[in-house]
C-alpha cells in the first residue's frame, strides 16, 4: 500500500482505535468537563473529546486541527455532541485569533504531533483571556532514563508511523519554556508499555 493510502484512509483508523481506547477515555474525563466559556481546543482530531464536554459550562468550541482527513469523524461526534463547533484545518503556531480570545485552552495527546509545540503553547497562551487556564493531558518523555533511552531509540521508527507523534517530547518543561505554570500537575504511567504510556495532565496558567 502507497504511503499516501495509508496516512489517508489507514492512519485516521487506526488514531481513532488508538486514542478511543478506554483507559485513554478515562485520562480525558479528568480535563475535558473543566472547560468553560469560550473554547479552543488544539488538535480536535477525531472529535473524541466530544462526549466529555459539560454543555452547560461552554458556551462555543473552535476547533483547530491541519489534519483535513480527519475532519469526517470529527463531524459525526460534533453533530451527535449538540454542541455549537467551528473547525479551523491549521496547526497551532499561528492562532488566527486575538489575544484574550478564550476562556479555556484544551489540547489533549496533541503537543507530541505539533511541528513547533513551544510556538504553539506560546500562542495558546496568548490568545487565553485573563482568569482562563490551559487543559492538557498529554503522554511525555519518562522521567525514567531507562524508559527515556527507548522512547529516543523508538522514536526513528514510531514517528512517520504514528502521524509525526514523539514519544520523547517532555511536556511539563515545554509548559514552563512557554510561560506556563502548572500549580496542580499529574504525572503517572498508565497500564502498558512503559515508552507510551507515561502521561502528565492538569491545568495551566500563564505565569
Amino acid at each position: 500500500m502507497c504511503w499516501h493510502c495509508y496516512h489517508n484512509r489507514i492512519f485516521p483508523w487506526a488514531l481513532d482505535l488508538a486514542c478511543g481506547l478506554p483507559m485513554v477515555g478515562r485520562m480525558r474525563q479528568k480535563v475535558v468537563p473543566l472547560a468553560w466559556g469560550r473554547v479552543l481546543e488544539v488538535g480536535l482530531g477525531t472529535g473524541l473529546n466530544m462526549p466529555y464536554y459539560d454543555p452547560a459550562r461552554v458556551t462555543r468550541i473552535t476547533g483547530l486541527d491541519p489534519a483535513l482527513e480527519l475532519q469526517p469523524r470529527a463531524r459525526r461526534r460534533i453533530e451527535a455532541s449538540g454542541l455549537d463547533v467551528e473547525l479551523l484545518a491549521l496547526s497551532a503556531e499561528r492562532i488566527p485569533r486575538p489575544d484574550a480570545s478564550f476562556d479555556t485552552v484544551l489540547v489533549t495527546y496533541s503537543l507530541c504531533t505539533i511541528p513547533d509545540p513551544l510556538a504553539a503553547l506560546r500562542e495558546m497562551r496568548r490568545v487565553l483571556a485573563p482568569g482562563g487556564s490551559l487543559l492538557f493531558c498529554e503522554h511525555s518523555r519518562a522521567p525514567d532514563a531507562a524508559v527515556a533511552r527507548w522512547q529516543d531509540r523508538l522514536q526513528g521508527l514510531w514517528g512517520p508511523l504514528a502521524g509525526g507523534c514523539h514519544l520523547n517530547r517532555d511536556i511539563p518543561a515545554l509548559l514552563h519554556a512557554a510561560g506556563l505554570h502548572c500549580p496542580q500537575l499529574h504525572t503517572g504511567y498508565l497500564p502498558g508499555p512503559k515508552p507510551w504510556t507515561f502521561h502528565c495532565w492538569g491545568q495551566a496558567y500563564p505565569a
